[in-house]
């Protein structure tokens, strides 16, 4: 008889409880982009190894539900003997429950790992929503990862800005103002802001995973695994209440009678919903008030951005210098650069820069046809060689002791046809449009998308990403609230935030563009703002039809690549340094 596979064992376990059915999402309690692979119930289950999905398991069958992106890879990963794959937005699965599930079906799900508006959503079904009391995956995942355990380290002052004390009370005046008197906090990265901590427990997502609760008298309450913690200070320890993280739950129950708490409406987990309502208290649904503060950097928080991004425009340009010298040296002797060898070489630059931590997302080092997935990752079976026939994408960024970095780069290492060329020249010029543009004060992110899209609309074209997101002060690579893209965000933009922008294009088996700084928001005349570069790195002018750019255009690069040269010759390697300059050179002297 061969061993239960997760599928039949999960099955298995509903059917002995009397259960029809469970949803089994690719999420964890806080509803993370990165799953620990502790909480990747997804992955384990069903082999999916992307990062937004859901599964629906019924005694009969079972369905796989993705958006676009992944809609290729579940057929590679998922059996699809096991599995039906369907469409996460296009086929939803309420509407999925309500066309093909016997009406009364008892479909089982975690409330921890379910956000409000998704229960709503699915109680409007004929179907009876089972809320779980207990983690299934605890009696069938038998060689389950452990919770991670990464150690907590404060982070000071001089790096912070405000000390955890002050981000208190404003978050308190915020709690005043709603008339609440408890702040739910599920989000670690809000947590770690405002405690003024940093975690390790999962590569390059400097949060601990925890919940916290701060009442409006001011007392914290944090509750996260006393393991992680050994290395705080009692300054820090004895301003707040420890208490284990998986007692979060009952906690909110017992405060729960009579009080009002403010949970937030998007990301909170529904089981906060359950914990408060059922035993006597309120739930405020707003979004919580740390998200915005958090992305309105102060002064500190911004020289920190500035000073690790040249840190950084440094390492790339090293590296930068070494992958030109190297493509066309190696590729005829014929041995050639990898996307790989790219990739680690890049790294070891990054490592000799002396705030460095770790990588803040994981690099797309991408060669050719590759670079048309927007989020490729290079492996021993993909490995592609980086050569002067094809283009080369490069979308990396740092974790800083003083801040976060993510930046792209284009590059060709020989001539190119003139479609390429055409292509690359509108996305420099969407990219221009956008970075050199001045907005009133309070503009929202989707109001400024179309500026990094009209020049490839001119030509038919477009790409199917947004332009811009948050970035976290060594935190989150992307940083909730801000974002541009084609869909609404209603937060307004204002001095202090930082965002990338990133217009790209993508030619499905050929090859993929994209241009990207990191940029701080200033106050430039009265009422209005623009965006300021914190990216230091040489825009790749090979591949620009020069006459395709204004005047304007050319003034803003040359400019820009003036401020690269000055600021980061004296850090380069001195072998580095020639070509810093050739990259740099004005553009009337790179035309000849």
């Amino acid at each position: 008889m061969h061993n239960s596979t997760p599928l039949s064992a999960l099955r298995n376990l509903l059917i002995a409880q009397g259960l029809d059915g469970m949803i089994v999402p690719r999420a964890d309690a806080h509803q993370s982009e990165d799953c620990t692979p502790h909480d990747n119930k997804l992955a384990w289950l069903t082999g999916f190894s992307g990062s937004a999905g859901l599964a629906l398991v019924l005694r009969d069958r079972a369905l796989m539900f993705v958006d676009g992106r992944y809609q290729v890879q579940v057929r590679n990963e998922v059996s699809l003997d096991d599995f039906e794959i369907h469409h996460l937005h296009d086929e939803p699965l309420a509407d999925y429950l309500q066309a093909h599930v016997t009406a009364g079906a008892r479909i089982a799900f975690e409330p921890l790992l379910m956000v409000n508006s998704q229960f709503e959503a699915l109680s409007a079904t004929h179907c009876e929503l089972v809320p779980l009391a207990q983690d299934p995956f605890d009696q069938v995942w038998h060689d389950r990862p452990a919770a991670p355990c990464g150690i907590i380290r404060e982070m000071l002052i001089e790096i912070s800005g405000e000390s955890s004390s002050q981000k208190r009370a404003r978050v308190v005046e915020q709690l005043t103002q709603h008339q609440a008197d408890v702040l739910a906090i599920t989000l670690p990265d809000n947590i770690a802001w405002l405690l003024n901590v940093r975690g390790s427990d999962l590569a390059m997502v400097p949060v601990p995973f925890s919940f916290a609760l701060l009442h409006r008298s001011g007392e914290l309450e944090w509750f996260v695994d006393s393991n992680k913690t050994q290395q705080l200070s009692a300054s820090l320890l004895d301003t707040l209440t420890l208490a284990p993280q998986e007692s979060f739950i009952a906690r909110c129950q017992q405060l729960a009678n009579g009080k009002r708490f403010l949970v937030d409406k998007d990301y909170a987990p529904v089981a906060l919903r359950f914990a408060i309502e059922e035993h006597g208290g309120e739930v405020l649904w707003a979004p919580d008030p740390i998200t915005l503060m958090k992305a309105h950097k102060n002064d500190i928080e911004l020289a920190g951005y500035r000073e690790c991004h040249e840190q950084d425009g440094a390492a790339l340009v090293n590296f930068l210098a070494w992958l030109t010298h190297e493509v066309p040296l190696r590729e005829a002797a014929g041995n050639p650069v990898t996307e790989l060898e790219a990739q680690a070489k890049q790294l070891e630059f990054r490592q000799q820069q002396p705030g460095f931590i770790e990588q803040s997302f994981s690099t797309i080092s991408a060669s050719a046809s590759n670079a048309a997935m927007c989020h490729y990752h290079s492996s021993e079976k993909t490995n592609t060689p980086i050569t002067s026939q094809a283009m080369y994408l490069n979308d990396s960024g740092g974790q800083y002791h003083n801040g976060t970095t993510d930046t792209t780069r284009t590059l060709a290492f020989g001539p190119q046809d003139p479609q390429r060329r055409l292509h690359y020249t509108a996305v420099l010029k969407g990219f221009l449009s956008l970075i050199s543009l001045q907005f009133p004060v309070g503009t929202q992110g989707h109001q400024l998308d179309a500026f990094s899209r009209r020049a490839l609309w001119e030509l038919g074209l477009d790409f199917d990403h947004g332009t811009g997101h948050g970035v976290g002060h060594q935190l989150l690579i992307h940083e909730q609230p801000h974002r541009i893209a084609k869909k609404v965000n209603p937060w307004p933009l204002v001095a202090g935030n930082i965002i990338t922008i990133e217009p790209g294009y993508y030619l499905a088996g050929q090859y993929g563009i994209r241009i990207e700084n990191q940029v701080e928001i200033i106050n430039s005349r009265p009422g209005f703002c623009r965006f300021s570069t914190l990216t230091l790195v040489p825009i790749d002018l090979n591949l620009v039809e020069l006459h395709l750019l204004s005047d304007t255009e050319k003034q803003w690069i040359d400019d820009y690549h003036q401020q690269v040269r000055e600021t980061l010759s004296p850090r380069v390697n001195a072998e580095a340094r020639p070509w810093l300059f050739a990259a740099t050179a004005p553009i009337r002297v790179q035309a000849n």
